[in-house]
């Protein structure tokens, strides 16, 4: 009979009156891959947190292999064997990997045989899970998927036995996904165990062996992984059926209504990221940009919105060549002629936290009717706008006079889809419009978006999830290095085909 290596009993966890984690019990077995889902903001990285020291519980217990132990820090949870791969890496660029590795431990290993131990320790742990890592590679000169590697043998290399992985996939290839599922699976067998927190239910099914599934804080359902399907877990998670998948007609595009020609653009490094870049989206069509993250798509969707600069190039609006002085388009001209844009990174560029709701989900369209008049804002129609879109949109809590920085990653990016869905816009630029979004929220926003599509908008949609752009897509470029290198009509093309193109293999 498998033991339970980690045993959680009655954790609560409190943020101010926000109770993350309310008396939650879980037992995670030796030598399996466990998966965690639920909702944004159900509390499941919360409690992933605390196991490994980042926070502390307001009570109850946490034991490992049976006994019940003190976790302070994540120091207190690496020497009790626990490790955990962040779905942002905790890597020094300029260092090789065998610096970071022991970053932290080096006053131990610098100097002699100690070194040398380390150095074979870790070609023995490399071998025999099938990493493949180069030690003197320097990081930055890694794939992403390979850094995560190394943040796999890091953890590894000081003992860990249970491996949590938060959200792992998500700026992976295909290739890539598959390659570390080989990994975790070479590590079950080994006897590790993996805990796995992803809100992909594929992975879910295909990987895991047990699923314990979070809803407002709270568990609510433990499953045996052969026992369950999809459909069973996103109803779990939502507390409602869930619609999986998308309903959309055949598309009947029309006219091309914003056009790219020749654009070059480069970063705030002065780093060519854009490279004479052609793109034509037509009304009633939805045209996905594939690509895995860093290679231009952020620095392309910044100029054709007019906050980034460009080198050279033009756009057209309508067959009306935009003006580009001093080589930005004006934003608030593209607002004006009916372009909308869902950012990528929501606090940087989409919000400013430190505003109310309502003032959030105002701007850029502040200065029209219904929301002031002779530049006097309107503060009960902007109410009763807010509290409108958040009850349509779900954002939770529905306060509009609450601080934006106090809503959830989820609900931020519910706030910027709502604001920019709601003005009907005849181009739509969105990047990333489901990160950190629930799987009842991601079928609303979906829908809205093949709605819009259905009404003539023209959009275009910038993702790392390949599974969105696939479902959404009615033709797809892929974007390697700065270059688009493929389209295709978005009927039959298969993830493997889009997975290549993305790894630059033409």
């Amino acid at each position: 009979m498998v033991s339970p290596i980690l045993e959680l009993k009655d954790i609560n966890k409190s943020f101010g009156h926000v109770h993350a984690n309310k008396n939650i019990n879980l037992q995670i077995n030796k030598g399996t891959i466990h998966g965690i889902i639920g909702e944004n903001g159900a509390g499941k990285s919360t409690l992933m947190s605390i196991v490994f020291g980042l926070y502390q519980t307001d009570s109850g217990t946490i034991k490992i292999n049976g006994k019940e132990i003190k976790l302070k820090s994540p120091r207190d949870s690496i020497l009790s064997g626990i490790g955990m791969v962040h779905q942002h890496f905790m890597l020094v660029e300029n260092f090789s990997v065998l610096e970071n590795i022991i970053l932290g431990f080096e006053g131990e290993l610098v100097f002699g045989k100690n070194l040398e131990k380390a150095k074979k320790d870790l070609k023995n742990l490399c071998d025999t899970y099938k990493l493949n890592i180069d030690l003197e590679s320097t990081i930055s000169d890694l794939s992403v998927g390979f850094r995560q590697r190394v943040e796999i043998l890091k953890s590894l290399y000081r003992g860990a036995e249970i491996l949590i992985l938060d959200e792992p996939t998500g700026v992976l290839t295909p290739q890539e996904v598959d390659e570390l599922f080989k990994i975790l699976r070479s590590l079950k067998e080994e006897g590790k165990t993996i805990v796995l927190i992803t809100h992909k239910l594929n992975e879910i099914m295909d990987l895991t062996s047990e699923v314990s599934v979070m809803r407002q804080g709270e568990m609510v359902g433990h499953k045996k992984t052969e026992s369950t399907n999809k459909e069973d877990l996103a109803e779990m998670m939502v507390g409602r059926s869930v619609l999986l998948r998308i309903n959309k007609s055949a598309t009947k595009p029309g006219n091309a209504v914003f056009s790219v020609r020749d654009l070059v653009v480069k970063d705030d490094l002065d780093v060519t990221r854009v490279k004479n870049v052609n793109l034509d989206i037509h009304e009633g069509e939805i045209l996905g940009l594939a690509g895995v993250t860093g290679n231009g798509q952020t620095e392309l969707l910044e100029a054709l919105s007019g906050i980034r600069k460009i080198e050279s190039g033009k756009i057209q609006l309508f067959n009306e060549t935009i003006s580009n002085k001093n080589n930005f388009f004006d934003p608030k001209l593209l607002k004006e002629k009916g372009l909308a844009h869902v950012p990528e990174d929501r606090q940087r560029m989409g919000l400013v936290t430190d505003f109310k709701a309502y003032e959030n989900l105002i701007f850029g369209y502040h200065h029209q009717e219904p929301f002031s008049k002779s530049s006097v804002l309107k503060e009960k129609e902007i109410l009763s706008f807010s509290k409108k879109v958040m009850e349509e949109y779900d954002v939770r809590p529905r306060s509009p006079n609450l601080i934006t920085s106090n809503f959830s990653g989820g609900n931020q990016q519910k706030i910027i889809l709502s604001r920019e869905l709601n003005e009907n816009p005849k181009v739509l630029l969105v990047g990333q419009p489901t990160r950190g979004v629930d799987i009842g929220a991601i079928e609303f926003i979906h829908q809205r978006l093949i709605d819009m599509r259905d009404k003539g908008a023209a959009i275009l949609l910038v993702s790392v999830e390949l599974e969105e752009v696939l479902s959404l897509s009615d033709r797809i470029v892929v974007m390697f290095d700065g270059n688009i290198v493929g389209e295709k009509i978005n009927k039959d093309v298969t993830d493997r085909e889009l997975g290549l193109l993305m790894a630059g293999v033409a």
